[in-house]
């Protein structure tokens, strides 16, 4: 997982750090969190159905969640879980296919396609139109697309075209979320801008 603000935010957290549906990527020094009780899986729990984290309040200080948000049906009551264990202040980063590349599609575990607008939806400005019982309040900081490599010549101004109007511009998505505390209010004037980067790997 590769992204401008993500080293900084490693170095920066305090408590308990999330290895959220880890699969196979054991982390030693994390807590390995997935639906599936594999071997060296601490905590199993089912992300759509009952997302119940066992910690305290406040307890945990950074989160990284890599390919798992769009196998998710309903993230709201999971991102309102994860919410109501961090700290104030505590960081989670997800890292997703980027909703309009061939890979949201082709996986059939995926059933959520995620772009730059998605993120949002886990804060609380957001929901100044309508109350769906949402009660976490996340703020996008940091967004990165990370562009195919066959792109990567193309200029700022080109992508961005490309990316509105065009499939398989960009392959994935970082995005780093601030737990906010406490909740704002459903005010469309609460919601804050967030760094936009271009990534562009080589061949």
């Amino acid at each position: 997982m590769t992204a401008p603000a993500l080293a900084d935010h490693r170095r920066a957290a305090t408590g308990v750090r999330l290895n959220l549906g880890c699969g196979r990527d054991i982390r030693p020094g994390w807590v390995n969190v997935d639906c599936v009780p594999l071997p060296g899986v601490d905590v199993a729990t089912d992300f759509d159905h009952d997302p119940r984290l066992p910690f305290a309040d406040g307890s945990v200080g950074y989160s990284e969640g890599e390919h798992v948000i769009e196998h998710l049906a309903d993230p709201l009551p999971f991102m309102a879980e994860l919410w109501r264990v961090t700290r104030a202040g505590g960081h989670a980063v997800f890292r997703c296919p980027y909703g309009s590349t061939d890979d949201a599609d082709e996986d059939p575990t995926h059933v959520r396609r995620m772009f730059p607008g998605s993120w949002g939806y886990f804060s609380q400005p957001y929901y100044h139109r309508a109350d769906y019982g949402y009660r976490g309040d996340w703020q996008l900081t940091d967004l990165t697309l990370t562009i195919f490599p066959e792109l990567r010549s193309a200029s700022d101004s080109e992508l961005y075209s490309m990316i509105r109007f065009q499939r398989n511009v960009v392959s994935e998505m970082t995005a780093s979320l601030r737990c906010v505390k406490p909740r704002r209010k459903p005010d469309r004037e609460l919601q804050e801008k967030f760094a936009l980067h271009l990534q562009r790997p080589e061949l």
